[in-house]
């Protein structure tokens, strides 16, 4: 019950992220479903780069969650303030208490996506 709260199960389901550990298999029929390993090949989305670069990983529990989740903020929103990364985010529970980290990698990939 508790995995649910901390969103480390975080998947997009037509772009949009969800709790992949409470959601039936039969509202999935006829939908697109990424997974942390569809987001990009050899790890090189930006947001992956970038959570290494702002050295985010810890025990890595909840990071798979929390790029997921990152990368459906970036997709609609390329350039978000510190206020709304913290608003979107927010419910997405880092145990090793990484926010911080967190916050700044997804400034970093939001960065590197507007530049180029």
């Amino acid at each position: 019950m508790w995995l649910r709260t901390m969103r480390c199960c975080t998947v997009h389901l037509n772009g949009q992220p969800i709790r992949s550990c409470i959601t039936p298999v039969s509202a999935l029929a006829g939908k697109s479903v990424t997974t942390i390993e569809g987001l990009s090949k050899n790890q090189s989305h930006p947001l992956q780069k970038a959570w290494v670069e702002a050295q985010v990983p810890q025990c890595g529990y909840c990071q798979s969650g929390q790029i997921m989740q990152a990368a459906a903020l970036l997709e609609s929103n390329k350039n978000p303030s510190r206020e709304e990364i913290v608003a979107y985010m927010n419910g997405n529970i880092c145990r090793c208490g990484t926010y911080l980290r967190i916050i700044r990698a997804i400034k970093i990939a939001s960065a590197k996506v507007n530049e180029g």
